[in-house]
């Protein structure tokens, strides 16, 4: 056999080994599991779009009913307004941004809290087709979040454990140098409205 065949030939092998081993080590899983925790923190913040478009309807039908709530009322508008303000570019999140954004949208899950509770002081507003159809669409977005926040919270999971554990850590300390990623968390207004979350009845 000639001997520049047999160099090339190992040199070959050599190689596919290499990306053999480089495979087994992170060098795919890590940039994809970056991929997967962006697009996971993407599908939470659209589900909170979602319940935000639903809060102008909400409010509306209630106003019909019980425009005299004001205060309740206007402090649904305002944590609305300020929840829409905060927005995370997933790429790019902090664990600063994450709590920001997560505490906007507590504060609104608290507010919502409030405007529900007036149902039970209006028997009319109880009754309202639009408003029994907008208190649906609502609580599975609110199921929607949870479930999104929990593929959040697993995929972040898989990422973490990735670029901190060996031998994947050392394939990202060498090539990647990704940070851990910021996990999310449920802010104090959210264990509030958990701890004191009125049954909902139709």
């Amino acid at each position: 056999m000639n001997f520049k065949f047999l160099k090339s030939l190992a040199t070959v092998l050599g190689l596919g080994s290499l990306a053999f081993a480089l495979s087994g080590c992170g060098i795919q899983s890590i940039p994809q599991s970056k991929n997967k925790v962006e697009a996971a923190l993407s599908e939470v913040s659209n589900q909170y779009k979602r319940r935000a478009d639903l809060i102008p309807n909400l409010v509306s039908t209630v106003k019909g009913y019980a425009s005299h709530e004001r205060e309740t009322l206007e402090g649904v508008v305002e944590a609305r307004s300020k929840a829409t303000q905060i927005s995370i570019d997933p790429s790019k999140a902090t664990p600063d941004q994450i709590q920001k954004f997560s505490q906007a949208q507590g504060q609104l899950s608290q507010a919502l809290g409030r405007l529900l509770l007036l149902r039970e002081n209006y028997p009319n507003l109880k009754a309202d087709q639009n408003f029994q159809n907008l208190q649906a669409q609502l609580e599975g977005t609110e199921n929607r979040i949870t479930v999104a926040r929990q593929r959040y919270i697993e995929t972040v999971r898989q990422f973490n454990d990735l670029v901190t554990v060996v031998p994947t850590s050392w394939t990202n300390s060498l090539f990647f140098h990704f940070e851990k990623m910021p996990q999310w968390d449920v802010s104090p207004e959210e264990k509030e409205k958990v701890e004191q979350a009125p049954k909902v009845e139709f």
